[in-house]
């Protein structure tokens, strides 16, 4: 296992390689750059800007630079927070953006198991249609779609739940949580029907059902460990998405994490900022996958044989 984790680690290394390198002549190709939205000055206060944060360096010496800088960990000041450094904006906002990504992901495998375990119990009938329809539908709606309804429903409509903010009124995680999380529960659902309809038709499970063992039993004991892999397959990469995608639904909610940092800084051409943020998020995928990966290899003795090389 752990020499699967240490291959899997440095197959990581070019993939962010081409992340930064694809990312920083993007930015760095845009119009206009992180002074220009800013009101009238001098030409000479220009050039002092660039000088102090290097852009009057040649763009491939920029780039080297930088890269030095990622290999230390260190992303650099942000252009349009002054006296602050984009390590410090990430570690501001990430407890914020890391507790909605949970509440959501509780949100997701909560009803995304029971929706698809109840779906496969009855295949192809209104205890499978019905699940799965809905499910079909949270894939189908986008969260800037979502939550707006739920606001105009809930806060606005019926006068139950806050609408914007995080932790200072009662309640107002509700529903940034549910409109994150009922997209990746319409996949869970999904993953886990077809998991354990191919595991429920296994010889061990009707040989437990001919020895007179409960369907309850049967299900808890026998059938999830194995129906439930491909959604643990799915855990890291949708944590990761969790985190990397809230940008919308914080945006909507006006909730103070790394996803407005990350709008913020593309209106600002920020490039300090992007980069940064970018190569966070890339680095959170790549290490959530491979926890889930490890993960589903723990509770599939196959895939554990398939990874020591024996038959």
């Amino acid at each position: 296992m752990i020499k699967f984790a240490l291959g899997r680690l440095l197959q990581a290394i070019p993939v962010l390689l081409v992340v930064i390198t694809a990312t920083f002549f993007l930015v760095h190709s845009a119009p206009g750059g992180p002074f220009s939205a800013d009101k009238a000055v001098p030409p000479e206060v220009i050039k002092a800007l660039e000088a102090q944060y290097n852009l009057d360096q040649p763009v491939w010496q920029q780039y080297f630079n930088y890269l030095g800088d990622v290999v230390k960990g260190d992303f650099g000041p942000s252009f349009k927070y002054s006296g602050r450094t984009v390590n410090e904006l990430i570690a501001a906002g990430l407890p914020t953006t890391a507790e909605l990504a949970f509440y959501a992901m509780l949100i997701a495998v909560g009803i995304g198991v029971l929706a698809g375990v109840t779906a496969s119990l009855r295949p192809n009938t209104m205890q499978d249609y019905v699940p799965m329809t809905a499910a079909m539908i949270g894939i189908c709606m986008p969260s800037f779609l979502l939550g707006p309804l739920l606001v105009l429903v809930f806060g606005i409509y019926l006068d139950w739940l806050p609408i914007s903010g995080w932790g200072d009124i009662p309640g107002d995680k509700i529903l940034p949580s549910i409109t994150l999380g009922t997209g990746y529960a319409a996949y869970i659902a999904r993953l886990s029907r077809g998991g354990m309809l191919e595991v429920l038709s296994q010889d061990y499970i009707r040989t437990a059902r001919a020895k007179g063992l409960s369907e309850p039993l049967i299900i808890i004991k026998h059938a999830l460990r194995g129906g439930l892999i491909p959604v643990v397959a799915f855990l890291g990469p949708a944590f990761a998405g969790l985190l990397g995608g809230s940008f919308v639904v914080e945006t909507i909610f006006q909730i103070p994490g790394l996803g407005r940092f990350y709008v913020q800084a593309a209106f600002n051409r920020d490039y300090t900022l992007i980069l940064g943020m970018t190569v966070f998020f890339s680095t959170l995928i790549i290490v959530f996958n491979l926890l889930s990966d490890m993960l589903a290899i723990w509770l599939n003795p196959k895939l554990r044989q398939e990874i020591r090389g024996t038959k």
